[in-house]
């Protein structure tokens, strides 16, 4: 099933009933603990190592422009608020965003979409088990949890690479990059990073989910699934982060030098 004009249309509105379906049986059915656990251990397989992988170097490159626009600014003592800014801020949610929806996403969709190809989602409807309770609920949840612990690696591998490129390579002082962490981040940053992890998992999960339990045509078109959904989850996750940035400095007051 490929993009068409009927699919653009239809497709929002599916996914937005889809939420808040999986929503209400989240709270309001008996929770599939086991396949909780079961699929919280899978997406931190599929999502662990890559997350070590993209939040070093993006701490890295942050800490590098910041240190060098902090120098030219002749706030070198700064560089450390800014980098730590930064990363919590929107490095670590937009890192946690991209692994999110690249891996646990891609990997709920061709997962629920060889169920579907496999006509299993079909017998379990038969059998009147319901297919968005038994699968979809503790995976969303799953990927929410995930998603949490996840921007808690980025944020400290991201700290940890401004600490080593600020201090060690660009020769700034260890002691100001340390006592500058509160100049201008708070903890309300930090709430924050962690409310968008949150969400950004639960859409990005649902839109995998959808997709997949959509997806027809045999192998292909659980790999056209797994493309469509990784680009709409791509896109709603940036809007969304663009939206709750917004919200989030029109409300929360910000700490001045």
């Amino acid at each position: 099933m490929g993009f068409s004009a009927v699919s653009v249309i239809r497709g929002p509105g599916e996914i937005a009933g889809m939420v808040v379906q999986v929503t209400k049986r989240i709270f309001t059915k008996p929770f599939q603990t086991r396949e909780f656990i079961e699929q919280a251990w899978f997406i931190t397989s599929v999502t662990l190592m890559p997350t070590i992988l993209v939040s070093i170097p993006f701490g890295a490159v942050i800490s590098l422009q910041v240190g060098n626009l902090t120098g030219q600014l002749g706030a070198q003592s700064f560089a450390g608020a800014t980098a730590v800014l930064a990363v919590v801020r929107e490095a670590a949610p937009i890192a946690a965003a991209l692994i999110i929806a690249g891996a646990a996403g891609s990997a709920i969709c061709s997962d629920l979409g060889a169920r579907k190809i496999r006509e299993e989602i079909d017998a379990m409807e038969v059998l009147g088990i319901d297919p968005l309770e038994r699968l979809v609920a503790p995976r969303v949840v799953a990927t929410v949890f995930v998603s949490v612990m996840i921007i808690g690696i980025v944020i400290t591998a991201g700290i940890g690479g401004g600490y080593f490129f600020t201090v060690i390579i660009q020769g700034g002082s260890a002691g100001a990059f340390l006592s500058s962490f509160t100049a201008l981040a708070s903890l309300s940053d930090l709430y924050i990073a962690i409310v968008k992890a949150a969400i950004f998992g639960w859409l990005a999960a649902i839109v995998g989910a959808y997709k997949g339990l959509q997806a027809g045509g045999g192998a292909s078109g659980v790999g056209r699934a797994v493309n469509e959904a990784v680009i709409i989850a791509f896109m709603l996750l940036f809007f969304i982060n663009a939206v709750i940035t917004a919200i989030y400095f029109q409300v929360v007051p910000q700490a001045g030098v």
